[in-house]
């Protein structure tokens, strides 16, 4: 019998060697990227930032902002050819799992209506609307919303 091994899928706290690999999924999946900056700065304020490597390969990446007894997912990103296989539920399931150890209640964050693939994993993950940012996203032409979405940690069902 012959039996595929599947490369591991590891999840990894961030380092400043990752992040040339992260924007390169970061450029991809939004029009209005983060920078080296921000990946910089979020590691070395000592942000929960993570990336999901699969047989070395980098797939996806998670920047968490812990305060006091709540998170804010900041950024959230699945290599486009890696999309639709698991990567981002695997990614926040890790996220809300840090952010409870650090000791979070509730987890926020923004997303844009428009992003439904996104929206659709939210909800599965028992995320609810709590408000609308006006605005708050650049857009190709103007701005667009950002819908606020919190999840109990205590109460999560995926």
């Amino acid at each position: 019998m012959n039996a595929v091994l599947e490369p591991a899928v590891e999840m990894l706290p961030m380092t400043a060697r990752d992040i040339d690999e992260v924007l390169r999924i970061e450029y991809r999946a939004y029009s209005h990227p983060w920078s080296r900056a921000n990946f910089a700065d979020s590691i070395g304020s000592g942000y929960s930032c993570w990336v999901c490597r699969v047989g070395g390969e980098l797939v996806g990446y998670f920047v968490l902002m812990l305060a006091v007894n709540e998170a804010h997912l900041l950024n959230i990103s699945v290599a486009e050819k890696r999309q639709g296989f698991g990567f981002g539920a695997r990614l926040l399931r890790h996220a809300m799992d840090a952010a409870r150890r650090g000791g979070a209640g509730t987890l926020l964050l923004e997303v844009r209506p428009s992003n439904e693939r996104a929206l659709a994993l939210y909800r599965h993950f028992g995320f609810r609307q709590i408000g609308v940012r006006r605005g708050y996203y650049p857009a190709a032409i103007g701005r667009e919303d950002a819908l606020v979405l919190i999840c109990g940690l205590g109460e999560t069902r995926a």
